[in-house]
């Protein structure tokens, strides 16, 4: 059993802040009987607004290369989205963002609880990236950014790191918090020049090109939930 504007919002009709608003209207019909806030159902049930059922949509779930310059929305007034690339019958969003000016590993998704479960900070679910930096890195500034960085919300959490060259890394974090890489590396004076996601989980990009997309097999939708082990450094 779920509160019905989850069912709603999981299938894909419009957001639980919108199902609560119709809910409160009388609009929403759970078999047959207009239904109160926090009245539960099943997923089985027969659902209505303003008396059209709201079908059961198949669940979808996509990763996507996304190409810079397109912000990670279902809308926006003035600049091109990811939805832009996405063409199928079903109504998804994004799983998190990736900024204007990065590129990479996006997913999207109908279902609701599964977006949840790769954003929520207790499930660990840990976010590579490829990080081009303007200027060059010292090997103690790594071992900063490894143990943690405090920021002004907070510090960060272990990070592991591969480093290329002295400008060019790899990183992996847990983290999901806006602009979380930029601004570990600014708060040591670097500017991030690219910003590329590779994987989450062990899921990544294969040989998926950039500006393509296509669903994701059973198999690879468990590879975001096995976690990546970041081994603790400690600061000398």
């Amino acid at each position: 059993m779920d509160r019905v504007q989850k069912i709603l919002s999981n299938r894909g009709f419009c957001s639980r802040r919108k199902a609560e608003e119709l809910i409160k209207d009388g609009r929403v019909k759970v078999n047959g009987r207009v239904i109160s806030i926090g009245d539960q159902a099943t997923n089985k049930a027969e659902i209505t607004v303003d008396n059209e059922p709201i079908d059961r949509p198949r669940r979808v779930y996509l990763i996507f290369n996304k190409p810079l310059k397109c912000v990670t929305a279902l809308t926006d007034s003035q600049l091109p989205t990811v939805m832009e690339y996405i063409d199928i019958p079903e109504r998804v969003f994004p799983v998190g963002r990736l900024d204007y000016d990065t590129s990479g590993l996006l997913l999207l998704t109908n279902d609701g609880d599964f977006a949840n479960r790769v954003m929520h900070p207790r499930n660990e679910v840990k976010k590579t990236y490829h990080v081009m930096l303007t200027s060059h890195i010292t090997d103690e500034e790594i071992r900063e950014i490894k143990a943690g960085i405090e920021l002004r919300d907070g510090k960060t959490s272990p990070a592991r790191i591969k480093k290329y060259d002295r400008k060019y890394l790899e990183i992996t974090i847990q983290e999901g918090k806006n602009q979380i890489i930029k601004r570990m590396f600014k708060r040591l004076g670097f500017r991030v020049k690219s910003l590329k996601r590779i994987s989450i989980g062990r899921l990544t990009l294969g040989k998926l090109k950039m500006g393509e997309y296509r669903e994701l097999t059973k198999k690879e939708l468990d590879k975001i939930f096995i976690n990546i082990v970041i081994p603790k450094v400690k600061k000398k």
